[in-house]
């Protein structure tokens, strides 16, 4: 995977692995070749947006009725009891 690939690009490029996996039309050995790109890029596409969940964030009242800003995964660990 490129280095810099951005995750709109792979998104797409994905699409097509699948499209071309879908068309029944390729011999094994390239079905193969496809799938494990699209593995790959299926990776790649899901910690892009486990990064960007990370950067989330979103404002909360305290209990003072105060807004806060907090990071998205601190508010979910709050809400579970």
């Amino acid at each position: 995977m490129a280095g810099e690939m951005k995750f709109e690009v792979a998104l797409e490029e994905l699409e097509t692995v699948v499209e071309q996996l879908e068309t029944g039309e390729l011999s094994l050995e390239e079905s193969l070749q496809a799938f494990e790109k699209g593995v790959g890029l299926v990776k790649f596409c899901s910690q892009k947006l486990d990064e960007a969940e990370k950067k989330i964030e979103v404002l909360s009242k305290d209990k003072d009725g105060k807004l806060q800003l907090k990071a998205l995964d601190a508010l979910t660990g709050e809400n579970q009891d």
